[in-house]
């Protein structure tokens, strides 16, 4: 996105996105650029940070089964928290928390509240898994884990009918997906941001007018987002 480009129009108070995604996805550098952004075009904004990196600083350690209400419950009341009429950006929610638990400790107890939850979020924004995974201290357990949380999260925002946009892309292609999508579902005019210059030069006419929301890359879907990214990085 250009630095030089006009005013955004407001977006509207309250508004909620969140970012999800497998780890090492982006998903705290994607937050952080958008939350920049935004206040630079002179959005009233709170960045919630991950819950459960601060735990891991705190603690030292990551945190047992028992100690994912917690997490949880930290990362909801930081969002709960957020001054009113804020545009809320939140680096990954209860329901982030509730995927983990589910796969790593087959527990299930988090996903109704996490789900209960999400529906608070205008935008849900799943990061793709087409950055190379990278260790990360505590909270990385290594890239084997990538592929099933992604499937899950998918899932559990599909069956819940919770809307959702996923995140391709490095760098500005990146940032730039993600603010189409945030100023789209606030019904602004994207060309004050440029945007919609964006959308034409990379978007393929499969993928115009039509959000991404396919399961996965198998799904057998000829319009699946992944497939439609390929043909965007060729220029079709």
């Amino acid at each position: 996105m250009s630095e030089s480009c006009a005013p955004a129009p407001p977006l509207p108070g309250g508004l909620r996105i969140a970012v999800l995604g497998a780890e090492s996805t982006g998903k705290t550098t994607l937050a952080g650029d958008i939350a920049r952004t935004l206040r630079r075009l002179g959005q009233p904004l709170t960045l919630v940070d991950e819950a459960l990196r601060r735990w891991c600083d705190r603690h030292g350690r990551t945190p047992s089964c028992g100690e994912q209400q917690l997490i949880a419950q930290e990362q909801a009341n930081a969002v709960l928290a957020a001054p009113a009429g804020h545009v809320v950006v939140a680096d990954t929610t209860p329901l982030q928390t509730a995927a983990y638990s589910e796969l790593y400790f087959g527990d299930h107890s988090l996903t109704p509240g996490g789900l209960q939850h999400q529906g608070l979020y205008h935008l849900t924004l799943l990061t793709a898994l087409d950055l190379p995974w990278v260790a990360d201290g505590l909270q990385r357990d290594g890239p084997q884990w990538r592929g099933p949380v992604d499937q899950r999260l998918r899932t559990l925002l599909a069956d819940a009918g919770l809307p959702f946009r996923v995140i391709y892309g490095e760098g500005n292609l990146r940032l730039e997906a993600a603010l189409s999508a945030i100023f789209t579902i606030a019904k602004c005019d994207l060309s004050a941001l440029g945007i919609d210059q964006f959308e034409q030069k990379n978007r393929s006419p499969a993928a115009a007018g039509r959000p991404w929301q396919s399961l996965c890359e198998c799904c057998g879907d000829p319009d699946c987002e992944r497939r439609l990214f390929r043909a965007l990085t060729r220029g079709d």
